[in-house]
């Protein structure tokens, strides 16, 4: 008798009902399945421990860490699929080196981080949290100290002009601003759809009315941007970052705000997760603050669903699904044997 597909979720995904945390049909999706099991992690632990993931064929990951002890003594684990599509929390040496494939939700995040970029742009350009605050406070006499910075013909910069960075400059093109982006890996007849020209970091800094951070966290773009950067941005120039917190040097974005070297910014993500309150970002108001969630949507949740059950899907199947970070573990021999007993397994 063929025994059925075992998939393990993290903790941090479901509330302490155990109900998934954002809208969608969520666990349903996968009760609807009669070949399937699942269970959710027991306990909520930064580093994802050997002993969590043992019994599993499959884990969807939110936010804990993947590393060598991890994965110590497993050789059943075929593959972990991550809700986003940011993995620098995750050891990708150490996952090929163990068979065991990562996927990421590409196709669902675009969209819905794209229109929260936008929607900081917008935000900073009109001034919108000031003339809340103004309103709110009745002090409806000031809004003349306030105006809002037109766009047409103002400068949208983009670091980083993959998947995430090329809809940013798609959404806008409606705006009638300028695009620049900056992006060693890629060619620039791949953004001439959006009207983009690739330029190199000093030009996207020091001609970028708004800056937008797209790139991913790695060794080469820890602290991108710090104090030199920062120094080298119009005293008019915004910020914004939807991509992860470290990327930008905070220390120095700080001082930057507070002596006004760039006129303001907007953050989705901090060096430190929970940003603490004592953190002096908080207590500045020239800055749009959200809790690495701005792009937490119902279409991104329930997308990053289908995907991720596309790919499992498609992994039962044989087939590697698209998503595949390390995609050179899919012909490694230690992949295709575990694939090969687990098919065999679940036939």
């Amino acid at each position: 008798m063929s025994r059925k597909t075992r998939i393990g979720i993290t903790r941090d995904a479901v509330d302490s009902r155990g109900n998934f945390i954002a809208p969608g049909p969520g666990l349903q999706l996968l009760d609807e399945m009669p070949d399937v099991e699942y269970e959710v992690f027991s306990e909520h632990l930064g580093e994802v421990a050997p002993q969590q993931i043992h019994t599993y064929d499959m884990v969807f990951s939110l936010t804990p860490r993947w590393t060598a002890d991890t994965l110590k003594g497993n050789d059943r684990l075929l593959s972990v699929h991550r809700f986003g599509v940011g993995y620098d929390m995750i050891d990708i040496p150490t996952l090929t080196e163990a068979g065991v494939a990562l996927f990421i939700t590409r196709d669902a995040v675009r969209r819905p981080v794209a229109t929260a970029i936008l929607a900081f742009l917008l935000a900073l350009s009109t001034r919108m949290m000031v003339k809340d605050r103004l309103t709110r406070e009745g002090r409806w006499a000031e809004r003349t100290n306030y105006h809002g910075i037109g766009l047409a013909g103002r400068t949208l910069g983009v670091i980083g002009v993959g998947n995430i960075g090329h809809e940013v400059f798609k959404l806008a093109l409606p705006l009638d601003m300028r695009h620049i982006g900056c992006d060693p890996y890629i060619r620039q007849e791949s953004v001439s759809d959006v009207n983009a020209r690739l330029v190199d970091m000093d030009t996207i800094l020091t001609e970028s009315d708004f800056l937008s951070i797209c790139c991913p966290l790695n060794d080469e773009t820890r602290h991108l941007i710090g104090e030199k950067e920062l120094r080298k941005m119009q005293p008019s120039a915004f910020l914004i970052n939807m991509a992860r917190g470290p990327v930008v040097d905070e220390k120095a974005l700080t001082r930057a705000l507070t002596e006004r070297w760039i006129q303001g910014a907007g953050l989705d993500v901090f060096e430190q997760e929970p940003a603490p309150v004592s953190n002096p970002l908080l207590k500045l108001d020239n800055v749009i603050l959200a809790p690495h969630s701005l792009a937490w949507t119902d279409h991104m949740f329930t997308s990053q669903w289908e995907n991720i059950l596309g790919q499992m899907n498609a992994i039962r199947r044989g087939t590697a699904p698209a998503g595949l970070v390390n995609a050179e573990v899919w012909d490694s021999p230690l992949f295709r044997q575990k694939l090969e007993r687990f098919r065999v397994a679940t036939a």
